[in-house]
């Protein structure tokens, strides 16, 4: 089979509603793009009739998990099984407009890596909109990825973004901040967001405290995956030099006769910190050892059940 030029890839869960119509319009708009493409969508373990009504489409590839793994796996399940040289992801809600992809091409095609979409307007229920801002004020602090919107999922990528990266948890909002880490060349476009018609959102507690933990860990992978000992090393060194140092203080003291420590509580804090020290150092170097191994290719966070092209 020839290689298409691009890869559509559409995650859903329980989106029975959605998915002909956004199928419709994908079709519809990247035949004005080009003939060569291919439209991937990942059920994401849906538990209504999206399969089924996914099964009746025509030029399409599912990938089916056997139960809901989440966004990001089903991105990176995705992803993985692209054949095109530039990939187009986008949520399978329908509240990002297919003909918006137009413009995440053209913008790529100015010498981009990744182009991501900035729904300037949103469409979202007030409190979702809420968390999002503190969110992007957060991550802007930690991650300085420059980006308005890094969870629009609305996003272009050329396909060697993906060549050394793997996703999970909620990993696929930071995509932007770990390719630009990497020297990749990162744009952005303002797009439409439109209002969810069917269904209901699937952002919840859950997702946003995985969020927020996965984004202090891709600010511990930027600042320091290639030598986690400098992180917990420092903290062990200085946290166990106070307590080298207060033991010190405390002998000398002693010896002087200037305090008592028969009921002091001061010579088990001197040695707890010693300990913690000590254990920070060795982590830092456990660390070290492990980081050497993080990616492994073989394995992936989610599995597959199967794969059906029409």
């Amino acid at each position: 089979m020839n290689k298409p030029k691009y890869s559509i890839i559409v995650p859903v869960f329980n989106e029975e509603e959605n998915v002909i119509s956004l199928h419709r319009e994908i079709i519809y708009e990247m035949k004005k793009i080009a003939l060569d493409f291919e439209v991937i969508f990942v059920n994401d373990g849906s538990i209504d009739n999206t399969l089924e009504k996914l099964k009746k489409l025509y030029s399409i590839k599912i990938i089916n998990f056997r139960k809901n793994f989440g966004q990001t796996a089903a991105l990176d399940a995705g992803i993985k099984r692209a054949r095109g040289e530039i990939i187009i992801t986008l949520d399978g809600d329908g509240q990002n407009p297919p003909s918006e992809i137009s413009k995440l091409i053209s913008k790529l095609n100015e010498g981009y890596d990744l182009v991501s979409g900035w729904r300037y307007k949103r469409r979202d229920p007030f409190i979702k909109k809420i968390i999002s801002r503190g969110a992007d004020i957060l991550r802007g602090l930690l991650i300085k990825d420059k980006i308005h919107d890094s969870g629009c999922t609305l996003k272009a990528y050329r396909k060697e973004c993906f060549d050394d990266l793997d996703l999970y948890g909620e990993m696929h909002r930071f995509i932007p901040a770990i390719l630009k880490w990497k020297g990749f060349k990162v744009g952005e476009v303002k797009v439409e967001h439109r209002e969810r018609k069917f269904g209901k959102t699937k952002y919840n507690l859950r997702r946003i405290v995985k969020g927020f933990l996965d984004m202090w860990m891709v600010w511990f992978w930027r600042k320091f995956s290639a030598r986690p000992l400098h992180l917990f090393g420092s903290f062990g060194i200085l946290i166990g030099g106070g307590g080298f140092i207060l033991g010190i203080y405390l002998a000398i003291t002693r010896i002087l006769g200037k305090i008592s420590l028969q009921n002091s509580i001061w010579p088990l804090v001197a040695i707890f910190l010693v300990l913690v020290g000590l254990q920070l150092f060795i982590s830092g170097i456990l660390a070290d050892i492990a980081i050497k191994t993080y990616y492994n290719k073989n394995r992936a966070n989610y599995s597959v059940k199967e794969v059906i092209e029409n």
